[in-house]
């Protein structure tokens, strides 16, 4: 036998060899809700009650998992996207989660909605060992792998953000007077938390009053008044929109002009910046991370044009500028690219373990610069944004990409 035919025998069973030990590697897996055709991916969202405005995100997503079926799947699989509504309501969170779990089988229970909701089912998917991944919540105790190892973040948490606006203070305004006015629960203690963490040793002399209001008060103009009497020369604004256009509307009618610092849940301009005035709501600092579909510098981005193509074929009922919209759009896709990372080994685990294996994922639906990563030590995919400033009727972006990373 000559030497070249030797050779060739040789790497055919060095060949032979690879491809029996690779298949033995690359057998299937799968747990509950996955099969060679399917993956079944459950959601809870609140399509009536007090919240049913954010029911578009689960519609979105319904719509984008149809497009990745159109196109081919999941490495071959179709999605089967299971999608319940609470109504906003712990106690119907709890049956639905049960549902999804016991009596569908889903594989993971993705991006439901709401921090009460999600703190609802938490330890029961916990406890089944089922993903409870890409909550759709900004609390940051989402980022807590160590306690429970089976639930994940997605957006910027509330103390993350705040924590970017002390640092731009502490750079850009050292001897401020801050004022601050937050919400009187877990969603306003979360955010100011953050807040005075970012400030760090200089919190006790900076800030000059924390006042909080209760969700039931009809108006909060007596603690503007009360803000205003301290001379300070920083707001920080944490309040849900009805609140946050009352602040921006007595600030303007008593002539208190503070540098004011809004957090990014009020940043609305039809729910909040349009009803408050646009004049009482020049200079108004806020943050983003996600494109805003009403900018005209995104006309001939790539990612908009993606976007827009996706909702003129797929979801051509949906509201463009409705920010849930590119909210639902941008996470779809950050869960296809997790599913893609499986592979064929669809089990419970590998698809925490993929979520918590991502670096920097860009997706078209983010601002430039800003990318997804986590790791088994960080559960909070998204933790940078960037500030903007509101500006005639719209919001301009300035300044860099800021990160303010908080663990759980």
């Amino acid at each position: 036998m000559s030497k070249m035919k030797k050779l060739a025998v040789i790497s055919a069973a060095v060949g032979l060899l690879a491809a029996s030990s690779s298949s033995v590697f690359a057998q299937k897996k799968y747990d509950p809700g996955a099969s060679d055709t399917e993956i079944k991916i459950g959601n809870i969202m609140p399509y009536s009650g007090p919240a049913s405005a954010y029911g578009v995100i689960g519609k979105t997503e319904e719509a984008y998992f149809k497009k990745v079926n159109a196109e081919g799947g999941i490495n071959g699989r179709k999605i089967n996207f299971i999608s319940y509504d609470d109504g906003y309501s712990p106690p119907k969170t709890v049956e639905q989660a049960r549902k999804l779990v016991e009596s569908d089988e889903a594989l993971i229970v993705f991006n439901p909605l709401g921090t009460p909701p999600n703190t609802a089912i938490q330890k029961y998917l916990n406890s089944k060992k089922v993903p409870q991944l890409f909550v759709a919540t900004g609390a940051t105790k989402w980022n807590d792998p160590k306690s429970f190892p089976w639930t994940m973040g997605w957006q910027p948490n509330y103390q993350s953000e705040t924590v970017i606006y002390a640092k731009y203070i502490l750079k850009n305004f050292p001897n401020a007077k801050i004022g601050v006015l937050y919400q009187n629960d877990d969603y306003g203690k979360d955010y100011l938390k953050g807040f005075k963490d970012g400030l760090g040793a200089k919190a006790a002399s900076m800030i000059v009053m924390e006042e909080s209001y209760e969700v039931s008060e009809p108006t909060i103009d007596s603690h503007i008044v009360k803000l205003k009497a301290t001379g300070a020369d920083v707001f920080m604004n944490i309040t849900t929109p009805k609140f946050a256009a009352q602040a921006i509307k007595k600030n303007a009618e008593i002539g208190w002009k503070p540098t004011h610092f809004l957090n990014n849940v009020s940043a609305s301009i039809g729910a909040v910046m349009k009803p408050a005035g646009f004049e009482a709501s020049q200079g108004i600092i806020s943050s983003a991370y996600l494109k805003d579909t009403s900018d005209p510098q995104w006309k001939n981005d790539a990612g908009m044009k993606a976007f827009d193509e996706f909702l003129t074929k797929y979801f051509p009922e949906g509201n463009r500028i409705d920010g849930g919209v590119m909210y639902g759009y941008t996470v779809a896709q950050g869960l296809v690219h997790v599913l893609k990372a499986c592979g064929d080994d669809l089990t419970r685990e590998n698809v925490m373990k993929q979520a918590a294996n991502i670096k920097g994922l860009e997706l078209g639906g983010l601002l430039p610069g800003i990318k997804v990563n986590t790791s088994p030590t960080d559960f909070a995919p998204i933790s940078q944004v960037q500030l903007q400033k509101f500006k005639g009727e719209a919001w301009e972006l300035f300044g860099e990409i800021m990160s303010g990373d908080v663990g759980g």
